[in-house]
């Protein structure tokens, strides 16, 4: 796994100007951003619906599409950075322990391998760590398909661009602070969905894209105000005690009507939190250590810009790293003389050789040794695929019943959790679904499952309805002669 955060970004305060692109759904907003000394001036910008989509469609098609909108609107900047949709992102939130800083990395990468639902090799990973007042250290490991950007890729080379960022534009809009006290959740109204991130001890503490908080009715979005408090509430309480308590402050991006709407509703809806609400609508000024036009409305794609142009490195960077041809040679013949570097590589080659053979050697031995043990280990085989197949049938432990007297032991007797279907899985895997009076005893029943010892990994699944019939569902592992580690 690379930590993007350690590339050299240092060279981006001598540029210019830059093209700076944002995809969400199927708009593609633009602008072309350039640096007078200290000040901005936005040169062309545009706002275009793609017909086709850079995953699925042919990559040269894609690119003659968007180079037909630049051209279109003017644009002839080859440099760009580029702000990926939110949705294509996974993330994961882990407890960095006390270690030596040198390992760190390692417990990351393990980390990341333990929690991704995909093998970690296949996406460019991200990370963003932050610290409480306390000491006590988080990370957000944050991953995107390394398909998926390589795609993008494709496509802007085709476009005639040359990509120098791939980033977020909520990231850009709210970019953590050193301060570990000044925690801020922002809410950014996008194209097809809200975007919420949590900024907190100095780095981004969670990230989502909140699918269904936009609906469309005809021509006309309408936003769910619910969905977008209930799933801040969940983000939130997936967090530690101390990045709660750091969110001091709730800021809202987005188009006038639908972005005031959602500030009014959150404050509402939220008031129990003691956080200010604010709808961000400009810049202030200075922000990104620039000069920035009186009355510039807050948009990502400026704010991908502007950092870049600022020479401030992004929070999350997802471009891979590349070493440049000229390098490549420099570092291939500058250690000696050509003659020198061929004599060792056909020694490095002959012992190479030598080991292949060695190893070659050892296979065909112990082929001949298997060839004659492969009759017994069958039968073998065949007796233990009998006795997984028998076992269960001479478990006198009565596992089931277990299962069901310690998740009846957690549900509160007076009646305010109620299940209507329990389903056990191998008698290991359980999935429970039913009703509750409200969340919060909802989550007083999953707090007693998770202090069961032979329980692992219990899980809240999605909501619905409203209080006093709320449905929930949930699933845990059963684990026979657990500790309470977990």
């Amino acid at each position: 796994m690379i930590d993007l955060r350690k590339l050299n970004f240092s060279r981006r305060s001598r540029r210019t100007s830059v093209l700076g692109l944002t995809l969400d759904g199927g708009r593609l907003e633009g602008l072309v951003l350039r640096r007078v000394n200290s000040a901005l001036e936005v040169q062309n910008s545009f706002s275009v619906s793609l017909t086709l989509d850079p995953l699925t469609n042919d990559a040269e098609l894609v690119g003659r599409e968007i180079r037909n909108h630049l051209d279109a609107a003017g644009v002839r900047e080859r440099q760009c950075v580029f702000g990926l949709p939110l949705k294509w992102i996974l993330t994961t939130h882990v407890a960095v322990p006390e270690l030596p800083e040198a390992d760190v990395a390692s417990f990351l990468q393990i980390e990341a391998e333990r929690s991704f639902p995909c093998d970690v090799t296949t996406l460019h990973v991200a990370i963003s760590r932050c610290k409480g007042e306390k000491g006590k250290e988080h990370a957000l490991l944050v991953g995107v398909p390394k398909n998926h950007v390589s795609l993008l890729e494709r496509v802007l080379n085709a476009a005639k661009l040359k990509p120098v960022s791939f980033s977020l534009g909520i990231t850009a809009l709210q970019p953590p602070r050193g301060d570990s006290a000044s925690g801020v959740m922002a809410l950014a109204v996008g194209e097809s969905h809200v975007g919420l991130q949590i900024t907190a001890g100095g780095g981004v503490a969670a990230l989502r894209a909140l699918e269904g908080a936009l609906e469309m009715e005809g021509s006309q979005r309408l936003l769910r105000p619910d969905l977008v408090a209930r799933e801040a509430r969940i983000t939130l309480g997936q967090l530690s005690s101390e990045e709660i308590e750091a969110v001091r402050s709730i800021k809202v991006f987005g188009p006038a009507d639908l972005s005031q709407q959602l500030a009014d509703e959150i404050e509402l809806r939220l008031d129990v939190m003691s956080v200010t609400v604010q709808r961000v609508t400009t810049y202030a000024p200075g922000e990104f250590g620039l000069q920035i036009p009186a009355g510039t409305v807050v948009r990502p794609v400026f704010s991908l810009a502007a950092q870049y142009l600022g020479g401030l490195s992004p929070s999350l960077e997802f471009l891979p790293p590349r070493v440049a041809p000229w390098k490549q040679m420099t570092e291939r013949y500058a250690s000696g003389k050509l003659r020198t570097a061929l004599s060792a590589a056909g020694a490095a080659g002959l012992i190479v050789g030598g080991l292949f053979f060695y190893q070659q050697c050892q296979l065909w031995r112990l082929q001949s040794q298997w060839s004659k043990m492969a009759v017994t280990v069958g039968q073998l085989e065949d007796i233990s695929k009998q006795i997984s197949q028998f076992r269960p049938w001479y478990d006198e432990s009565v596992k089931g019943l277990t299962i069901l007297r310690g998740l009846t032991q957690a549900f509160p007797e007076d009646g305010s959790v109620t299940a209507k279907t329990v389903e056990i899985r191998d008698l290991g895997t359980v999935t429970c679904t039913g009703t509750a009076r409200n969340y919060q005893v909802l989550l007083q029943t999953l707090q007693k499952l998770r202090a069961m010892p032979q329980i692992r990994d219990a899980n809240l699944g999605p909501t619905r309805g409203q209080t006093p019939a709320l449905q929930f569902s949930f699933s845990f592992a059963w684990i026979d002669g657990g500790n309470s580690g977990n």
